[in-house]
């Protein structure tokens, strides 16, 4: 971006390294083993639609893809929409390393049918040694990622442990730096 174009207001995003997604594959070993969370055998990527006939094509073709790569590794994928409109494609697999892959491959899929503006996040769940459910979300457009930690009722959050996750995981995850970009994802169909 040069002198010029900061004046005009012209400002290019850049776009992150796709490769930050899989920082989760290998983040799953310190999260289970030191930290006692596991997956909830599933994981999500979000996005929002446009009621296109190209779009409504490529959400069909994304997929047949996935259910036909991932149909070996016994993956299975669900087309879920909230109630602000955005769809999730939820994946069930009892392989974590499948469920980065298969995210991966969706993302992937969006970007390269030109709708990677169009996504928002990936979601891991993950269920402590409690039973109590967190959430580490991968935000497409920062290239990084933060933990949700949902505290129970009215939409509450468990701040400190989430912060506590963040010093914990910050050598394992790109963790987003600026805490005003942690966004709940309240409601989430997975």
């Amino acid at each position: 971006m040069g002198f010029l174009d900061v004046l005009r207001g012209k400002r290019d995003l850049k776009k992150p390294a796709p490769d930050r997604l899989f920082a989760m594959s290998t983040a799953y070993v310190t999260l289970e083993l030191s930290l006692a969370m596991k997956t909830t055998g599933r994981a999500a990527i979000v996005f929002q639609q446009l009621d296109t006939a190209d779009f409504a094509q490529l959400a069909r073709d994304m997929q047949e893809l996935i259910a036909a790569t991932t149909k070996e590794a016994g993956t299975t994928v669900e087309a879920r929409d909230d109630d602000y409109g955005y769809r999730w494609m939820v994946l069930n697999d009892p392989d974590f390393d499948d469920l980065v892959t298969g995210i991966n491959a969706i993302g992937g899929e969006l970007e390269l049918g030109g709708y990677g503006d169009r996504i928002l996040a990936a979601v891991f769940p993950f269920e402590d040694d409690r039973g109590k459910h967190l959430y580490w979300i991968y935000n497409y457009k920062r290239g990084a990622f933060y933990p949700f930690v949902p505290a129970g009722g009215d939409q509450a959050r468990d701040n400190e442990r989430e912060l506590r996750l963040r010093s914990q995981m910050q050598g394992e995850l790109p963790v987003e730096p600026e805490l005003e970009r942690w966004f709940p994802l309240w409601g989430a169909p997975i």
